[in-house]
């Protein structure tokens, strides 16, 4: 792992394949040293920068970011999902990131409250988007997919399997049945706007005492990378211009969760200007790296990216 000294600035982008050949990002490729490959994925991506020693305990990172109480518990993200139905089954079509009030939040919870009592848990809504159940200390968690894993794919194939998992399938189902019914779901449906109509558990465990990385601070949006962030003590920023403009060395810009297209229109003149001014480490989704460096920028016979 490099040094925080050593350590060039980052920025965490989207699956290489989103960009296309005339995207101006391909052109800094063009003259940029491609790197061994790194981490694939979301979760992956972040277990690279950030290491616990254990498992990725998102649930009680984000409930500790988001409230401050996240203390020895242990903690279970149960996120407010939209499932639709398909000819073969269902599907996962977003997590976590739904248009959503905290009243309406609260008014979604509140039938599901009783469920939870029963199985011996807390469901607690720390944002509108990120919920949490506070699960016993001695209860075995079996393996929940991340929603990165399960977007798009068949809903059972990413459900916990196997004795263990026979538990949460039936939560699953149960809170799928209550939340079909809510009045707030049927509104939503007459606004066009996606119902709440699941949770998605995931991301289990207890805060970790330490985590430890080479970063010398964050800029970006995301929950999770934040929650990282501030449990390792460096410093984190909004994402904007100024911020990106003045980014240095041993810091990370993550724009992972921005369409191509933004990252052209919005972002592109900002990085192109750090990229001539400092070494600038291209880390993608999908795991490819490339290194420029300002001199890089002479190598003009290259043609297109390798």
């Amino acid at each position: 792992m490099a040094s925080t000294e050593s350590r060039p600035l980052e920025c965490w982008l989207p699956a290489l394949q989103r960009f296309d050949a005339s995207h101006p990002l391909r052109m800094l490729l063009q003259s940029a040293d491609s790197l061994p490959h790194g981490s694939a994925g979301y979760l992956g991506g972040l277990a690279s920068y950030f290491h616990c020693h254990e498992p990725l305990p998102a649930a009680a990172l984000i409930r500790d970011y988001l409230c401050g109480d996240a203390g020895d518990a242990c903690w279970l993200s149960a996120d407010p999902a939209w499932v639709q139905p398909d000819m073969s089954g269902a599907r996962l079509l977003a997590c976590g990131q739904l248009p959503l009030s905290m009243d309406e939040a609260q008014a979604l919870a509140e039938p599901l409250q009783p469920v939870f009592d029963e199985a011996g848990m807390a469901l607690e809504v720390s944002s509108p988007q990120h919920w949490h159940l506070r699960v016993p200390i001695q209860t075995p968690l079996p393996d929940f997919a991340a929603p990165e894993q399960a977007l798009g794919g068949d809903l059972y194939e990413h459900l916990p399997q196997g004795a263990e998992g026979r538990r949460w399938r039936v939560l699953f189902n149960e809170v799928q049945v209550l939340l079909h019914q809510h009045p707030l779901n049927a509104q939503r449906r007459e606004r066009n706007v996606p119902p709440i109509n699941s949770l998605w558990f995931w991301g289990g465990g207890v805060r970790p005492l330490r985590i430890d990385t080479t970063l010398r601070g964050v800029i970006g949006e995301d929950m999770l990378l934040r929650a990282l962030a501030q449990r390792a003590g460096i410093s984190i920023q909004q994402r904007d211009g100024a911020s990106i403009g003045a980014a240095q060395a041993g810091w990370l810009i993550d724009l992972q969760d921005q369409p191509a297209e933004t990252i052209a229109s919005e972002w592109w003149s900002r990085l192109q200007s750090l990229s001539r001014r400092q070494p600038l480490l291209l880390a993608f989704d999908s795991g490819e790296r490339w290194l420029h460096r300002p001199l890089h920028r002479l190598r003009f016979w290259r043609q297109r990216a390798r």
